[in-house]
């Protein structure tokens, strides 16, 4: 059984397995969307390798992180608003 830890998505802790993508984090915690596109249309992880960018997300204050290639870490946070 892996070692589940918590981070908090959007405001809201979230427990996710150690080694989960903070991607990951964000589909666990019900936020289908990782950000909004300029035309107003919610965008989620597309290729899952870091190419697309579709998963951009604000992680630990750092804007536009590939949340398919950034591992949870406990107490990380991440914010799908402002991305």
């Amino acid at each position: 059984m892996p070692e589940m830890i918590a981070v908090r998505v959007n405001g809201r802790e979230v427990q996710v397995a150690s080694g989960s993508t903070a991607a990951a984090a964000v589909m666990i915690a019900g936020d289908c969307a990782c950000r909004t596109s300029v035309s107003g249309e919610p965008r989620a992880p597309l290729c899952g390798m870091g190419i697309c960018f579709e998963c951009r997300a604000t992680v630990n204050g750092v804007a536009h992180t590939r949340t398919c290639q950034e591992l949870c870490e406990p107490g990380m946070v991440i914010s799908t608003d402002a991305a």
